[in-house]
């Protein structure tokens, strides 16, 4: 009745394949319930990049919200029905660990379609080779190892060599070698993420750049351009389970710029600026999505992306930001001329979709031009308010869903 029939017709709705959750004896190609407005058995055209903190999860608590989502997104076997990536600004663990974790609070197996801030990390390898300065919390040697990196040296471990160094941490130390070969300097830094003693990680850190990797020599002239800094999440604030935002990596990123130029009267200067809102970010997303569809046989080209995010300054920034770059190529490839295969083809768009359960609240009583004055972004990014307008605002990640679907006309 209502118009639902059986795609496969193996039989009549309501005792099909499909209402069993298995496709009948002897079939191929299984079952799938056609609707009004719905098309049976068509691969998915689109793609999800869904935020975490304040859209999935609160802390370490899961949103109700986000497991109704999930149980739209997965078939009866709980496998994924539209290629989706997990596209977050946390950098604190492993992505192994935080598949784990993502796995527990949607009830779903998360395989490999995590991105954390530092992952395009590993398409940096010019400096793989480098001896880096690494800081954050969490297993931040092992992270550097996995992304590439050869020769790494922990914020702790610096200390160790120069104890003289940390006059906020006055613990004593048993002092050791920082490297095999003691005459090979620094030659970059990577920011993970926030530290746990911040004053110690920017007194450090600050030393390393002074002394051109050489923290335990005299400082003589400031060298300028300083060794190359690759920073991961540029938050401001994020959510936790606390009531109000978190300050988060980007205020950390605040303080060393701010520090850097009181000393020296120049600006800090980044060689990568890695995570939501970089467009860096996104092209890997929208890698892995196309990656997924094609692992499992979905032959239609990804042509839209969804972006779902709690945050106007990263997720809505970044998406939007990403949009115009799709858009740009698009109108470049259309000048030159040239041709490609529709499997090949890039998406036409990334649409943005603002949650409220996270860092935005949506609250009348407060003018619009406020988030227009009010810029929460990293110092290189220029504030262009129609980048923090989000496509669609909606009130959690169910609904973002829902929203996606009925655009795609999907079923």
């Amino acid at each position: 009745k209502g118009g639902w029939r059986c795609a496969a017709r193996c039989g009549p709705a309501g005792r099909c394949c499909a209402a069993r959750g298995r496709p009948p004896a002897g079939s191929a190609a299984g079952c799938v319930l056609r609707g009004r407005g719905a098309v049976a058995g068509r691969p998915p055209a689109f793609g999800f990049l869904f935020d975490v903190d304040g859209v999935l999860v609160r802390g370490s608590q899961p949103l109700p919200a986000a497991r109704r989502a999930f149980q739209r997104l997965a078939d009866g076997d709980g496998r994924l029905r539209v290629p989706v990536v997990f596209l977050t600004n946390a950098g604190n663990c492993l992505p192994s660990a935080k598949a784990r974790e993502l796995s527990q609070a949607l009830e779903l197996q998360v395989m490999v379609q995590v991105i954390l801030s530092h992952s395009p990390l590993q398409l940096f390898s010019q400096f793989h080779q480098r001896c880096m300065l690494v800081d954050g919390q969490g297993p931040v040697e092992e992270n550097a190892r996995n992304l590439g990196f050869k020769h790494v040296v922990t914020i702790e471990a610096l200390r160790k060599a120069y104890p003289l160094l940390d006059m906020v941490d006055l613990r004593q130390l048993a002092t050791g070698p920082l490297f095999p070969n003691s005459s090979q300097n620094l030659a970059g830094v990577i920011l993970f993420g926030e530290p746990v003693r911040w004053e110690t990680s920017l007194q450090l850190i600050t030393d390393v750049l002074l002394s051109n990797g050489n923290p335990g020599e005299e400082l003589q002239d400031v060298p300028y351009p300083h060794l190359p800094i690759l920073a991961c999440n540029m938050d401001l604030l994020w959510m936790a389970e606390a009531k109000m935002p978190r300050l988060g990596h980007g205020t950390f990123l605040l303080c060393l710029e701010s520090i850097y130029k009181k000393v020296t009267g120049r600006e800090l200067k980044y060689e990568a600026l890695i995570g939501k809102p970089s467009p860096v970010t996104y092209r890997y997303a929208q890698y892995l999505i196309q990656q997924q569809a094609e692992k499992q046989g979905w032959k239609a080209p990804i042509r839209h992306l969804y972006a779902v995010g709690d945050n106007p300054m990263s997720d809505i920034y970044g998406a939007n930001l990403y949009n115009n770059y799709l858009k740009a190529a698009q109108q470049n490839q259309v000048q030159a001329g040239l041709k490609r295969s529709p499997q090949a083809a890039s998406p036409q768009c990334c649409q943005s979709i603002l949650v409220c359960t996270g860092v935005y609240r949506h609250n009348s009583d407060v003018p619009k031009k406020t988030a227009q004055t009010v810029f929460h972004g990293h110092r290189d990014f220029c504030f262009d308010p129609s980048l923090v307008e989000a496509s669609y605002v909606v009130q959690d990640v169910d609904h973002a869903v829902q929203l996606a679907f009925k655009k795609e006309n999907w079923s």
